[in-house]
């Protein structure tokens, strides 16, 4: 019972966690990083100031939080698609699963853009932007035949910059959320001389 117990109030910690994270990003995009404080967030939620602490000491903390998430998703696609042969069939597999991450980021992304000068001041700032382009590069790789040319590195930089500009830039444009996806997938794929999800070996 004990183990339950212990079990029980993890579970409820991390509930707290992500709620405070999601609350603090609809915050920030709404009315600023900076107009936002860490004592406005434990009062929307309904917690201490001193239990958003235990989880959070600053609100840089839950920036870097929620970064830290995303990177960790390209990692786990970077690791998964070293693995693979080199094929238009994997190319294809990335670029999904890529569009997948950044189109569940979009709302951490949307509101650094619109925080830049708020958040480029943040001490974490320069190792998350190293951070960024270090996984843009190995995802490119991944997206460039071994011997490929430069123009075929272009050309596989310009599938991930899409995916990631056009998620956010057209999010509110497109009928649907899915419509949005497919087009850019499409696009994407083509640009990294890719195969469809599905598509034989």
């Amino acid at each position: 019972m004990a183990h339950k117990v212990g079990g029980d109030e993890h579970e409820r910690g991390r509930d707290t966690r992500s709620r405070l994270r999601e609350l603090a990003l609809r915050l920030f995009a709404e009315q600023g990083y900076e107009k936002t404080s860490l004592r406005e967030i434990a009062e929307r939620l309904g917690v201490t100031k001193a239990a958003l602490y235990y989880y959070f000491k600053s609100k840089e903390d839950i920036v870097s939080s929620l970064v830290e998430d995303y990177v960790a998703e390209l990692d786990e696609l970077i690791a998964w698609g070293r693995s693979q042969p080199r094929t238009a069939t994997t190319r294809g597999e990335i670029v999904r699963r890529y569009l997948h991450i950044v189109a569940s980021g979009t709302e951490v992304f949307r509101m650094l853009h619109q925080n830049q000068a708020a958040v480029a001041s943040l001490a974490s700032a320069k190792e998350r932007g190293e951070l960024m382009r270090e996984r843009m590069d190995a995802l490119t790789e991944l997206l460039t035949e071994p011997a490929g040319t430069l123009r075929d590195q272009v050309r596989a930089a310009s599938c991930l910059m899409s995916v990631s500009y056009c998620c956010m830039r057209f999010q509110d444009r497109a009928p649907s959320q899915e419509e949005l996806e497919q087009v850019v997938l499409d696009v994407a794929l083509e640009l990294a001389d890719a195969a469809p999800a599905g598509s034989p070996a």
